[in-house]
């Protein structure tokens, strides 16, 4: 009885998104959802493809500056993990069926804290440059990945930080993440680097 009353109250819960907020976002796909509470900052430059599920406690921000529009894509068949954060000010593609788990954090940017005489939180914001995530790429639990892109069919061990590019068909772990596997296409198998 439980699972059932659970089940209508997901139901209800996207009837009402679809009805009064998805029309705000540049374009949310079919049959796609995103599960209550989240938070959602700049819809209308967050694309969302497909058959896409954003768990509960997410948070997207797009953050629009003078000059500059920014562009959040998340392809087909993605699936985002619980409390993860995405934060945009020029642009992030999550490329289709890539799986995020929780707790993750994708920034194409930092706050400055180079003047010793401001706050950090009252500096400018860095743009560290778009980032990607390739198609078919697993990012473990509360990975953090800032202005570095990700290639496709990788896996980014739990915990890790992504400061620069992962390469197709890598394993990549640690603080900073560095690739530990990569798939041998001759071989046809996963071999430590």
């Amino acid at each position: 009885m439980l699972e059932f009353i659970q089940n209508i109250r997901i139901k209800f819960n996207k009837l009402i998104f679809l009805s009064f907020y998805s029309w705000s976002f540049k374009k949310f796909g079919k049959r796609s959802t995103l599960s209550f509470p989240f938070r959602v900052n700049g819809a209308k430059y967050i694309t969302i493809g497909n058959k896409v599920h954003i768990s509960e406690r997410s948070w997207i921000f797009a953050y629009k500056r003078i000059g500059n529009d920014p562009q959040i894509n998340i392809h087909d068949g993605t699936y985002i993990g619980r409390s993860t954060h995405i934060v945009s000010v020029s642009g992030i593609t999550i490329q289709q069926n890539v799986l995020i788990s929780d707790k993750v954090y994708l920034s194409d940017n930092l706050h400055e804290y180079k003047n010793i005489e401001l706050p950090i939180k009252s500096q400018k914001i860095l743009d560290k440059g778009p980032i990607s995530i390739g198609e078919n790429t697993w990012i473990g639990e509360n990975v953090c990945v800032i202005g570095s892109s990700i290639g496709k069919h990788c896996v980014i061990g739990s915990n890790s930080v992504v400061l620069s590019n992962i390469p197709d068909y890598s394993v990549a772990v640690g603080s900073p993440a560095k690739v530990i596997k990569r798939y041998n296409q001759i071989t046809k198998d996963w071999e430590r680097v």
